[in-house]
């Protein structure tokens, strides 16, 4: 099992074709540093492919996710920041749902 302190997700879309080195870099340009045990999701313009980018302490992991139906719900918020999310609403996102209702209201840091 992959541990993950902190999830993160990026506001601005990222090309579904980047591999691990690009959506790295993206990290790297936001944030400064991967940081361990931190993870990072990233979606593409229509919102209907997520990459979720973790870094575990040692090296990188890179995963994909497609709904074959609609959209995954992403942040409204203003270009160039990030947004942290809880656990439950990283759970609720991943599978569709609207993850802005569940849980404490999510902070904003700005890059």
């Amino acid at each position: 099992m992959i541990r993950i302190d902190a999830v993160w997700l990026a506001v601005e879309p990222l090309d579904m074709r980047a591999g691990t080195q690009t959506a790295l870099a993206r990290v790297i340009k936001v944030f400064g540093e991967a940081r361990a045990h931190h993870a990072y999701l990233f979606a593409n313009r229509r919102a209907n492919r997520m990459k979720v980018l973790v870094h575990d302490g040692i090296g990188v992991w890179l995963c994909a996710r497609r709904l074959h139906q609609g959209s995954f719900t992403w942040a409204p918020s203003p270009a160039g920041s990030t947004m942290a999310i809880t656990a439950e609403q990283l759970q609720a996102l991943v599978i569709g749902l609207p993850w802005h209702r569940i849980g404490t209201a999510a902070t904003i840091r700005v890059a």
